[in-house]
């Protein structure tokens, strides 16, 4: 399989039924990455959750969330129809299992777009799913970007500005249930570290040795590795009243660079 080192992807060979699990707290950019990375990285299928909440904005059923209620979303959980679901704010949100059936028959992989209650139960079920958590650089940024896009959607609520800013510190301090950590502070940036995780990913299910050209990819991937991020985000994680464990790092990724 040959991976070329260029800004799009999209004919690249693929292996399928890799998942991926992308988690983030709300105002974190991780829409905005995951939308770059399906318009340059080939042979991955998006899970469009369900939820009961109300669209927001220009929000369309079927596009950003399937809407549905919450009597029919209650009906899906007891026919055993969701992956993954969870109740966050006061809206059911979930996975439908058809998603992966989907992407697998298709031979493509699958990235989720859920948070940490969902990762969680999709692990427990999915070990070997890739786990990624995208962090904003500091809480001024975060509100910031809350604060834009309440304006964007036409009211904000200082009141819940402050529950949202409070819940990400909680879902900040799961970080270390994820393989990857993103920091989303430059967009570029992190736009090429989750393209080069899931390039790593996919020639590591493969088989496939480095070459020349991927050799960047493992090394950009090996240094989100959440075991190689202490230093990196100990910062961050203080600037959210976040205390880092000194529980011993995971082994690095297991791979024959040319000429080792």
């Amino acid at each position: 399989m040959h991976v070329h080192q260029q800004s799009n992807r999209k004919d690249q060979e693929t292996v399928a039924g890799i998942l991926f699990i992308i988690s983030a707290p709300s105002g974190s950019g991780k829409s905005t990455l995951v939308n770059a990375l399906r318009s340059q990285v080939g042979g991955i299928d998006f899970s469009i959750s369900w939820t009961t909440r109300q669209p927001r904005g220009s929000e369309q059923s079927g596009r950003e969330y399937h809407f549905t209620t919450r009597e029919e979303f209650e009906r899906m959980v007891q026919d055993g129809e969701f992956l993954e679901h969870a109740e966050v704010f006061g809206n059911y949100y979930g996975t439908a299992r058809r998603s992966l059936d989907e992407a697998t028959a298709a031979g493509r992989d699958l990235l989720l777009d859920i948070d940490v209650q969902g990762a969680r139960q999709v692990r427990a079920k999915i070990p070997d799913a890739v786990t990624i958590f995208v962090m904003p650089p500091n809480p001024k940024v975060l509100r910031t970007r809350l604060r834009n896009r309440s304006r964007a959607e036409g009211h904000v609520d200082e009141a819940e500005l402050d529950r949202r800013s409070s819940e990400a510190r909680k879902e900040i301090e799961n970080y270390r249930q994820y393989r990857y950590i993103l920091v989303n502070d430059v967009l570029e940036r992190a736009v090429a570290q989750l393209e080069a995780v899931v390039v790593v990913e996919r020639l590591m299910r493969a088989g496939t040795p480095l070459d020349q050209r991927t050799r960047r990819d493992f090394e950009i991937a090996e240094a989100c590795r959440e075991s190689n991020s202490r230093e990196r985000l100990r910062p961050i994680l203080e600037s959210f009243g976040i205390s880092q464990d000194s529980d011993d790092p995971e082994p690095p990724l297991q791979y024959k660079l040319p000429g080792g």
